[in-house]
């Protein structure tokens, strides 16, 4: 097989090169604050300076032994895990039914569902604030959970109805005239070759519950501090290192369920190609 490159004209190989190096700035530039604060979350110094005066894990120690921390990371768990149980049941019942609809409307109807991810979040919060407040939901971990709730489904639904563009319905109506129940056509027929999508879509639904720190400030009550709201607490009150190793560990969840989305996008390749 010869080399692509030496069949390139020189000024494509200028444009080859130079999409290179804009491509790695933009990567440098992107990641460069996160770069940054790794090493500040090792100093054994008190303050956020450069340079450190010595190396220790301290931070992550009085994170670990801190009730205030661990509380928040463990609401921020419950929280997330919650949200993402519902968003993954309501967003694939959207997109199943979104689907099947034929109708003019349909399209309005997918960005009243998807409203969530394109509206401002303050907005978002706002208007959450101001429909659960009567009902007496706002510093509540119910309240919180359907809040990361409606901010997290339209992920599923938008994960999973992708992955229905592919599936070919004529497989759920011959299971239908085997005598299968929709139920069980659903678990034994469909809910297989949507799995990845799905399992995206959950990944999508938790890091986005994980990470959410606008929603929390408006609904949450002294019980419901998460770990992004005790961050933004502690950066107002007092910037203790300790705010670098909260931001370490949520950066390395982030990065695990990327890894964790990625693999699942090659796997269903494969399967796809396999098929």
């Amino acid at each position: 097989m010869s080399d692509n490159s030496s069949l390139r004209t020189p000024s494509q190989r200028i444009a080859w090169t130079a999409t290179i190096v804009v491509s790695a700035l933009v990567f440098v530039f992107l990641i460069a604050p996160i770069l940054a604060i790794m090493p500040l979350s090792f100093s054994s110094g008190s303050y956020l300076t450069y340079p450190l005066p010595g190396f220790s894990f301290r931070w992550y120690n009085d994170f670990i032994t801190s009730p205030r921390w661990m509380n928040s990371l463990k609401n921020s768990v419950i929280i997330g895990v919650a949200s993402t149980a519902l968003s993954m049941a309501l967003g694939t019942l959207a997109a199943l039914g979104l689907a099947q609809w034929k109708s003019r409307f349909k399209p309005l109807v997918l960005a009243f569902v998807l409203s969530p991810v394109v509206v401002p979040g303050v907005i978002t919060a706002v208007g959450l604030y101001f429909f659960f407040a009567p009902i007496g939901l706002t510093g509540s971990y119910l309240g919180l959970i359907l809040a990361h709730t409606a901010l997290a489904t339209p992920f599923v639904v938008i994960t999973v109805g992708a992955t229905l563009q592919s599936f070919d319905t004529n497989l759920a109506r011959a299971a239908a005239s085997l005598g299968a129940s929709p139920l069980y056509a659903f678990r034994r027929v469909i809910l297989p070759l949507i799995l990845p999508g799905l399992a995206s879509g959950a990944l999508f639904a938790f890091a986005t519950s994980f990470d959410e720190v606008v929603i929390v400030l408006f609904m949450a009550g002294p019980e419901q501090r998460t770990l992004p709201r005790e961050m933004f607490s502690g950066i107002r009150e007092n910037i203790s290192p300790t705010i670098t190793a909260a931001a370490v560990i949520l950066t390395t969840v982030s990065v695990i369920l990327l890894a964790t989305m990625e693999a699942l996008r090659r796997r269903n390749e494969r399967l796809k190609g396999g098929g």
